[in-house]
């Protein structure tokens, strides 16, 4: 059964708290076998703009356990946070893999993605992430897009448009297509976030050649 939810719009680029800067709290939600490409990436993106803007996010990873988890290609991490002690988010990013296979039925990474959503402006995805948020009901209606090859296993949900993009926004669902794709999925959210001009620092400053205002 699709999980429906609701998400909150995002209302203030700058979010301030008390007059106070609020730093923006980032969460990537890893499992086992998951691509690495797809967490390091927006991790890598989202987590530079502090060297340029300092304090502006808090970025995470989150696991159902505070355990090791083992990538696909063999990288091991260890989760920032566990569903239990993870913070209330301001966007969520979903990535993909082998793993999400498995993943994509976990009904506690269902709950978790459903308590974040009370209160999250984005839920983003990378790769075949998408498929465990259209399991969940939070693609419907709505164009997205995925892996290339994952195309037609993502148009027989039916109810999901699947767009050929780097990065496709609905609403307050961003999904991308795969493995570095999730770079493009970083610089998007910190157009959102903080502006064409320190979204393209950010990519000058890591080396990487991407037209922010194409995306």
């Amino acid at each position: 059964m699709s999980i429906v939810v609701n998400i909150l719009p995002y209302k203030d680029k700058q979010l301030r708290t008390g007059g106070a800067l609020y730093m923006i709290k980032i969460g990537i939600l890893i499992f086992s076998q998951v691509e690495e490409m797809d967490f390091v990436a927006p991790f890598e993106v989202l987590s530079y703009i502090n060297k340029i803007k300092e304090d502006s996010s808090q970025v995470f990873l989150i696991a159902e356990k505070l355990e090791r988890i083992q990538a696909y290609n063999g990288m091991k991490i260890f989760p920032d946070h566990s569903f239990a002690t993870c913070p209330n988010l301001d966007i969520l990013v979903v990535p993909g893999g082998k793993g999400r296979l498995e993943a994509m039925y976990n009904p506690e990474i269902q709950k978790f993605i459903l308590h974040q959503s009370k209160q999250i402006q984005y839920i983003a995805s990378v790769c075949t992430g998408a498929f465990i948020l259209a399991e969940m009901g939070l693609l419907d209606g709505k164009k997205a897009t995925t892996y290339h090859s994952a195309f037609a296993e993502l148009q027989a949900y039916n109810t999901i448009t699947v767009e050929k993009a780097k990065v496709v926004r609905d609403g307050n669902i961003i999904t991308s297509a795969g493995v570095t794709s999730g770079l493009e999925l970083g610089f998007y959210i910190l157009k959102i976030l903080f502006g064409s001009t320190l979204a393209q620092e950010v990519a000058n400053k890591i080396e990487y050649a991407v037209d922010i205002d194409a995306l």
